[in-house]
């Protein structure tokens, strides 16, 4: 039997999921303005993939395994902690401007930001458009 993927788009409203899921005002906001800017870089409406992640447009991929599945191009999650960024594939132009993001910290495929004040938006919209540009390269 095929595995189901957990993260696929859904009809879940953005606007409900935010005033729902973020326990603080400045995470709502901080959330409200990720999707206005992500909106902006790529183009595409605000989607719920799975039950916490905010994503914007999609691509298809497919693994040597044999998985494959559907995912969006950028997106975000307002976790308890931190927000995740889902907006990073590992080339050299991003590396760079990692270097000047501001505070952040790398997971296995997301950025790990407290706020939007800690980083450089600019930056964060040279990634973003960056990994929509490789992701649709592929």
């Amino acid at each position: 039997m095929a595995k189901q993927n957990k993260t696929v788009s859904s009809e879940i409203s953005v606007i409900d999921f935010l005033n729902s899921s973020t326990d603080s005002e400045e995470k709502r906001n901080d959330s409200f303005r990720l999707v206005e800017l992500m909106r902006e870089w790529s183009g595409c409406e605000a989607k719920m993939w799975g039950g916490s992640i905010v994503g914007f447009g999609s691509y298809h991929y497919k693994y040597a395994s044999g998985h494959e599945g559907d995912a969006p191009l950028i997106g975000f999650s307002p976790r308890k902690a931190e927000f995740s960024l889902y907006v990073y594939t590992p080339d050299q132009n991003q590396t760079n401007l990692l270097a000047e993001l501001g505070k952040y910290k790398m997971g296995k495929a997301c950025i790990y930001i407290k706020k939007l004040a800690d980083i450089d938006t600019a930056k964060l919209e040279q990634i973003c458009k960056a990994t929509i540009a490789h992701l649709q390269t592929q």
